[in-house]
């Protein structure tokens, strides 16, 4: 088993999607029958997207996501210039060289190097 689709929803699409696009994710625009327009991407085997927040609901911030990417301190420097919060700084731990940071919406994204 393995996971092949992860779904989040924002009111700030285009800045969230640009964040992502930050880590090295490349993203279309599209639209599935008549369902809303959003991005999608593959990220390794697993499809990631990003839908419209519907006006009744709230983002939830609880989700925490990961992703393993190449250069890693270039790319945390990067995003502190973009004015993105960096919650821990890049460090060595016993699961690799990672760091947090935390998208538009509020959400703890871990970044992790790619040996």
């Amino acid at each position: 088993m393995y996971l092949n689709l992860l779904v989040i929803k924002s009111a700030r699409m285009e800045e969230v999607v640009s964040f992502y696009q930050a880590l090295g994710i490349h993203f279309e625009y599209h639209q599935h029958q008549r369902g809303p327009l959003h991005y999608a991407a593959e990220v390794g085997n697993m499809v990631f997207e990003i839908y419209p927040l519907p006006e009744n609901e709230s983002v939830n911030i609880s989700i925490r996501l990961g992703f393993s990417i190449d250069n890693l301190d270039t790319t945390v420097d990067q995003l502190r210039s973009a004015g993105i919060k960096i919650i821990r700084e890049p460090q060595q731990t016993e699961w690799g060289y990672t760091c947090i940071v935390e998208d538009p919406d509020g959400r703890k994204v871990e970044l992790k190097r790619i040996p």
